[in-house]
């Protein structure tokens, strides 16, 4: 069976001489929704471009759906949807004729467009609206409009880019309803990006995280997290520099404190942690060093991705809703 998505060494290089992307190899399955995280400026913006034909790559190969995105862009456009970030519909225009301009921007009859637009209409809970002006639609309505433009000459391979960005969370639960839903009715690959790593957890397949245009790791949700072994203790004093590390790490059982989180809090993988507890507030006590909090837990998404960047992936949502932009 085809890949829907394979990379081999795949990269961008600009005329600056700024590396982007740097041999990313990866393979998508078909019919998986996959995630693909990284901070701002990790380079997924610039792959997904490559893989969408936006961009042209510089070294390595893409093949989307079998097809080398290089050689054949055209054959590889017809094959796939995209939905953005910021939204794309006209507001001046109603649901319906949203559709009508993306079913003849792919090339569908008219005769071919209106079953098709019917029948998305109608399965994304949007008949009601198809012939009200778009500027009326809620978020949610919007982001169910554009994926039904995206997907409106049935592609293969759906890329999401940051899709749910601005919903509040009633919004983001219906619209990956209805992505989980069209998964199963049209066999869709998903190729996912967002800065919501609940969302990446509960819904991804599989998931790649990438930094400074490199490809770090792969894996399922679980096997990522997994790779930390054992538990997550985490130790926040009430006040910083008092020589927490040392005492910390002179605790059998504990190897390596990982450098302070931006809210002042130390990680460190340990066994079991719930056994660590009382050591930890002992040893602290001792030192005359006051803890405001302690605690013990299974590795999360966010702890992989902490791990693997050194950053926090809020710090990524933040600027995200802020309106900052990305760089490559």
């Amino acid at each position: 069976m085809t890949d829907a998505i394979r990379t081999d060494a795949l990269g961008k290089t600009y005329p600056t001489g700024t590396v982007a992307v740097k041999d990313v190899t990866l393979t998508v399955r078909p019919g998986e929704i996959f995630g693909f995280l990284g901070p701002n400026g990790a380079g997924k913006t610039t792959t997904i471009s490559m893989l969408t034909t936006v961009l042209r790559p510089t070294s390595g190969r893409a093949e989307v759906d079998g097809i080398d995105v290089a050689r054949y862009p055209g054959r590889v456009r017809r094959r796939i949807g995209l939905v953005f970030q910021r939204s794309t519909a006209d507001e001046v225009l109603t649901g319906r004729e949203n559709l009508e301009v993306a079913a003849g921007l792919y090339g569908l009859s008219p005769a071919e467009a209106r079953p098709r637009i019917r029948e998305l209409l109608d399965h994304l809970d949007l008949g009601d609206a198809a012939d009200r002006r778009v500027r009326g639609y809620s978020g949610g309505m919007r982001r169910r409009l554009e994926i039904a433009a995206g997907i409106v000459h049935s592609p293969r391979i759906l890329f999401l880019d940051e899709p749910t960005l601005g919903l509040d969370p009633q919004g983001r639960a219906e619209f990956w309803e209805f992505v989980r839903d069209l998964r199963r009715r049209q066999e869709l690959t998903v190729f996912l990006t967002t800065h919501y790593l609940d969302e990446a957890d509960r819904l991804a397949d599989r998931i790649s995280i990438i930094d400074h245009g490199q490809l770090l790791t792969t894996g399922t949700p679980g096997e990522l997290k997994d790779r930390l072994g054992g538990d997550l203790l985490v130790v926040r004093p009430a006040r910083a520099g008092d020589g927490i590390v040392r005492v910390l790490e002179s605790i059998p059982g504990i190897a390596n404190v990982d450098p302070p989180a931006p809210d002042g809090a130390y990680r460190m993988h340990v066994a079991r942690g719930e056994s660590m507890v009382p050591s930890v507030v002992r040893a602290c006590d001792a030192a005359g060093i006051e803890l405001a909090t302690v605690s013990a837990r299974s590795p999360s998404l966010d702890d992989v991705f902490l791990t693997m960047t050194g950053r926090e992936y809020r710090e990524n949502a933040d600027a995200l809703e802020n309106g900052h932009t990305h760089s490559p």
